[in-house]
């Protein structure tokens, strides 16, 4: 599982990489990239496939010992820890894929039983948008929370993409990723595929909060993309109450336990995918 897989079509073409298990224990893309392997061609260009984090997939664990999925940011911006970590080292060894490529899809999952597909891009991606079964996007990640895959393709001057697929223990989730793998073959020019006229929602993030002492908890559970209002309370951050500044959404909401980590993100409603 440590190395990527490639697919060559016959005729010449763009280049992009299609990864699960960035989280290891997401396991909607890990099923759905093992599903479709055997059979899967395509007609024009070069893919690579990969399965993100082979250790803490074998753990059946988010990761080992840092989230990979925020070590593609500058080493000036990763604590020593970071740089010693596993995870640190696969992303070099991703990186070298990622920077031979135009277009990158990474395939997630949500924590939370009620958790929707949604998919997170920035506004370059808005032709690919357009063949993706997903109705909801969300841009902004690259300014707010640095250091996904997608936001090294960006960085480089590729398109990256990412999909939320649903709750990590619903079937359906596999459903999502597939059909997300399919669909974004086609939107590249690898294979045929016809885009998909999806009433679509946009929301733009524009906060990040990190916790300021090692005990957050939040006033309540709170569903990805619940709405909140102006003063709202979000959480409890050592004896410090944090609420909303203004009406937004909330997303990836959870109790913390260290200083510096990502307790909650929160967005606005916008009418397209624009900067």
């Amino acid at each position: 599982m440590e190395e990527f897989i490639e697919i060559i079509g016959e005729e010449a073409g763009p280049t992009s990489v299609i990864l699960a298990g960035v989280h290891g224990d997401e396991r909607g893309g890990i099923e759905a990239l093992q599903k479709l392997l055997p059979t899967l061609k395509i007609e024009k260009g070069r893919v690579f496939l990969g399965y993100g984090n082979p250790r803490a997939i074998k753990a059946n664990k988010r990761f080992t010992d840092a989230n990979l999925n925020r070590m593609f940011k500058p080493d000036s911006l990763l604590s020593e820890e970071e740089k010693n970590s596993y995870e640190y080292s696969r992303a070099q060894f991703i990186k070298k894929y990622l920077d031979q490529s135009d277009a990158l899809l990474d395939l997630h999952a949500s924590y939370l039983p009620d958790g929707k597909p949604f998919i997170i891009c920035e506004p370059i991606a808005r032709d690919i948008v357009d063949f993706l079964p997903v109705q909801t996007v969300v841009f902004g990640f690259d300014q707010i929370q640095p250091g996904g895959t997608d936001y090294y393709m960006n960085k480089r001057g590729g398109v990256g993409i990412c999909v939320e697929c649903g709750y990590l223990d619903d079937a359906s989730s596999i459903q999502v990723a597939s059909e997300s793998i399919l669909s974004f073959l086609g939107a590249i020019g690898h294979s045929k595929s016809a885009n998909r006229p999806l009433t679509r929602s946009y929301f733009s993030i524009y906060e990040m909060y990190m916790t300021k002492t090692d005990s957050f908890t939040l006033a309540k559970p709170f569903v990805d993309f619940e709405r909140i209002l102006a003063g709202q309370l979000i959480g409890v951050d050592g004896d410090k109450e944090v609420r909303a500044q203004k009406e937004s959404i909330v997303l990836f909401a959870r109790d913390c336990k260290k200083v510096g980590e990502e307790a909650f993100l929160l967005g606005e409603q916008k009418n397209s995918l624009a900067c």
